[in-house]
């Protein structure tokens, strides 16, 4: 009946009788259906095949820090939707940053790759080499900078006995015919840096001395202004060595002298006036200006090549009274700004003369500051502690450096680069405060003097020689000479 029912059905049925007692049965496992075998690394590579399925993504075609960073920026991106205060030069930022991370190529948004990575193509010589030749190309096109030595030591020493010592006077300035010009005593010295040849300008009578309390070249350098302390200017023709006239008005003594042009001359006196003079008048004071209350100290016209006509130039004056006033030549009855930020007298005042409206000043002993300004505006722009008395400054002439002299406690020269304000050199050589500044007509000697009575030139600023292409320098970094001056 078992045979017949498996014959209908179509399907044969084995039965095997249970085994006799003693015997040892081996068992055998269920057949199962025939197994695939998987497909090797090289049929997966192959082109003809792919073992990629596309809803699955395959992690061997995609950059998991890729794609961590592709998640951050689409969050990112969202948090910047509401931020109304995004910079665009930190959008800009992220731009370049995403653009090194994907190595100059086209960014994607996809995170999740499903088809293989193609292999990279293998490199070829003339690729390599043209990668070689490549490398440097912006390097060639920069322009190469062109350090110079600066000496520690003066070019020369003079002597230069009975040089008073007064923070508030001006007693030196170089002409622009090369003529250094610096008052001892009642005496006025003319010393030629050219010859080295030293004249003196007869003043006053040996009953009656009069102190000298500012000198001031005009810019062609013929005429030179005389401030006594007798409260009179005298005007000199340097060449005849010879007094023109004598200009009348203040009632104090004047110690600070500034040309606007070759024509106009500035005074400043110890009582806070400023007196404006036209040379070519037969009267005296052209203008007056009162907005100092103590002496006025510093006196500065900015240079006609930073100026311009639709501006015109300005004047800068400083006080005992820590006060640092702006003035247009249209209107000399105001300032343009009265700056108070100095807490000690302003003496030392310089004009950039490669920027305009760019005014360096210094304060005296309980200030230390060398503070910048934008005269357009009034203010501020930077301001540097260099913890001792700053008697004067001076801007080079071809490089953005300035150049400053110290009093207590330090009696040094700084030379500064700007507009980081960092000190390229330190200078000391000078026992006594430094109270003096000149620059020579080339922009490349500053001379200093000093209340230890000594004249000391220091060829420190760069100047058209250092430019790329020029001659070698001889640079000489000890004293080449000390003499008298008179």
């Amino acid at each position: 009946m078992a045979e017949a029912a498996g014959e209908e059905s179509g399907v044969q049925l084995r039965v095997e009788a249970p085994p006799s007692p003693g015997v040892r049965v081996r068992s055998t496992p269920p057949r199962s259906a025939p197994l695939r075998r998987p497909r090797s690394p090289a049929a997966l590579g192959s082109p003809g095949a792919s073992s990629c399925d596309r809803f699955i993504p395959n992690r061997g075609a995609f950059d998991m820090a890729v794609s961590q960073f592709e998640i951050a920026r689409a969050g990112d991106a969202e948090n910047a939707r509401h931020d109304y205060n995004a910079s665009p030069a930190k959008e800009e930022y992220k731009r370049e940053l995403a653009s090194t991370l994907y190595h100059a190529q086209p960014c994607s948004n996809r995170v999740l790759a499903f088809s293989p990575r193609a292999a990279p193509a293998p490199p070829s010589p003339s690729a390599s080499l043209r990668v070689l030749y490549s490398l440097n190309r912006d390097a060639l096109n920069t322009p190469k900078r062109h350090l110079r030595p600066i000496p520690q030591m003066a070019e020369r020493i003079l002597d230069a006995p009975d040089l008073i010592d007064d923070f508030y006077l001006n007693l030196l300035d170089w002409s622009s015919r090369n003529v250094l010009v610096i008052a001892l005593g009642s005496a006025v010295y003319l010393w030629n840096n050219a010859d080295g040849q030293i004249s003196k300008l007869c003043h006053g009578s040996t009953s009656a001395p009069v102190d000298i309390a500012a000198v001031s070249w005009c810019p062609d350098g013929r005429r030179l202004m005389v401030g006594t302390s007798r409260n009179a200017i005298e005007l000199w023709d340097a060449v005849a060595l010879k007094r023109v006239r004598t200009l009348d008005g203040h009632t104090s003594r004047v110690g600070s002298l500034a040309w606007a042009n070759g024509s106009m001359c500035s005074s400043g006196a110890r009582n806070g006036e400023i007196r404006h003079h036209d040379v070519r008048a037969p009267g005296c004071a052209a203008s007056l200006s009162r907005a100092h209350a103590l002496e006025v100290c510093g006196l500065k016209w900015s240079s006609p090549a930073a100026s311009s006509s639709s501006s015109g130039s300005r004047l800068a004056s400083g006080g005992n009274d820590n006060r640092l006033n702006i003035w247009d030549d249209r209107n000399l009855a105001m300032p343009a700004f009265s700056l108070t930020k100095h807490s000690a007298a302003v003496k030392a005042l310089a004009w950039a003369p490669w920027q305009r409206h760019l005014l360096a000043s210094g304060g005296g002993t309980a200030d230390r500051m060398i503070r910048l300004w934008n005269t357009a505006t009034g203010a501020c722009h930077h301001a540097v502690d260099t913890h001792s008395q700053v008697c004067a400054l001076q801007w080079s002439q071809h490089d953005k450096e300035l150049v400053s002299s110290h009093g207590f406690s330090r009696n040094q020269l700084v030379l500064w680069s700007y507009p980081s304000m960092v000190k390229l050199a330190e200078l000391s050589g000078h026992t006594s405060r430094v109270l003096h500044l000149a620059q020579s007509p080339d922009g490349e000697t500053v001379a200093s003097a000093g209340a230890d009575e000594t004249l000391r030139f220091w060829r420190i600023l760069g100047g058209a020689r250092d430019k790329p292409g020029a001659h070698e320098l001889d640079w000489r970094t000890g004293v080449a000479e000390t003499r008298a001056i008179r």
